[in-house]
């Protein structure tokens, strides 16, 4: 899955500016890293919102355990990789039918974050349980939310495109070819929020996440680390 989004949604991380400045390297705009996604996954279903976000997913080479779903309501777009062990319960918490899958499920507790203002996103993001990693965007206020569980099972990547854009996708070949060094792993059990305005960590929200330099010789222009022990915030 991938998702770009322009410097008006979202501003890129100081971080991987910084490393993509302290070691250039070749990078493609978000228009060319969209058109790469598609052209090498036959499969490939693109949604573009506007001129500042594009959408992107294929079932190609998808695993069984982990699928990848997309839905869109009330003008919230979702795309979702992984499985939610605790489904069962989410659907009665939320009043969903059962047949509702993960990426609904994940599209109803951004709306209940984001209208039962204040709800701590925290515990949006701790009550679910399972391997999984999400993109979120919401037309209707121009809000990215962007979450990955807290043991990493689903592979999630960031960078930062030739014309600025913050590219997130589960292929980290593909964004290196796209974002340089301007590139990092989503650190796991955390999540972005442009309405937050910064990364957090859903396991200890108290927790400061610093980025640690990459070395010239690795591939990731930053490592996110969370800063002290690791606390579950939501109970269950």
């Amino acid at each position: 899955m991938l998702g770009v989004f322009s410097g008006s949604i979202v501003s890129p991380p100081d971080e991987l500016v910084a490393a993509g400045s302290r070691t250039p390297s070749p990078k493609i705009t978000a228009t060319a890293l969209v058109n790469r996604f598609v052209e090498s996954n036959t499969s490939a279903v693109c949604v573009q919102i506007g001129d500042d976000v594009q959408l992107a997913y294929t079932h190609q080479n998808e695993s069984a355990l982990q699928p990848r779903s997309f839905a869109v309501k009330d003008e919230i777009f979702c795309l979702f990789e992984g499985v939610l062990d605790n489904l069962g319960s989410l659907r009665q918490q939320y009043g969903l039918a059962k047949s509702a899958n993960e990426v609904v499920l994940v599209i109803e507790a951004y709306k209940a974050l984001r209208d039962r203002a204040p709800y701590p996103p925290n515990h949006v993001v701790g009550h679910l349980e399972g391997n999984f990693a999400f993109v979120v965007f919401d037309k209707s206020t121009s809000t990215l939310f962007v979450a990955s569980d807290q043991f990493g099972k689903v592979p999630l990547y960031w960078g930062i495109t030739a014309d600025g854009f913050v590219a997130f996708a589960n292929d980290a070949e593909l964004l290196k070819g796209a974002c340089g060094k301007s590139l990092a792993s989503f650190p796991q059990g955390c999540f972005f929020s442009t309405a937050v305005g910064e990364l957090r960590s859903f396991e200890n929200p108290k927790s400061k996440i610093t980025a640690v330099p990459a070395k010239d010789e690795e591939i990731w222009g930053a490592t996110f680390k969370v800063e002290g022990p690791v606390v579950f915030a939501a109970t269950k």
